[in-house]
């Protein structure tokens, strides 16, 4: 199942929340065509998103909980 064009609700630790559209999605579960494959239940951000969560650009990975919206 695709995400593609969907919005998902992403929730970072410092409990900020932002609605996000998705725009590349690969299950790491079933195949994808990245070699190696992506890291499975990963969320990458664009800058809006890091900033709309508070987050530190500069930090590159952090914890985050996703849902679809």
């Amino acid at each position: 199942m695709t995400r593609c064009g969907k919005n998902i609700k992403i929730r970072a630790s410092n409990g900020k929340n932002v609605i996000a559209k998705v725009v590349d999605d690969c299950d790491s579960v079933n195949g994808c065509d990245e070699e190696p494959p992506c890291r499975n239940d990963i969320v990458d951000g664009s800058d809006a998103v890091w900033h709309a969560l508070g987050l530190n650009t500069e930090v590159g990975v952090v914890d985050v909980t996703w849902s679809m919206a």
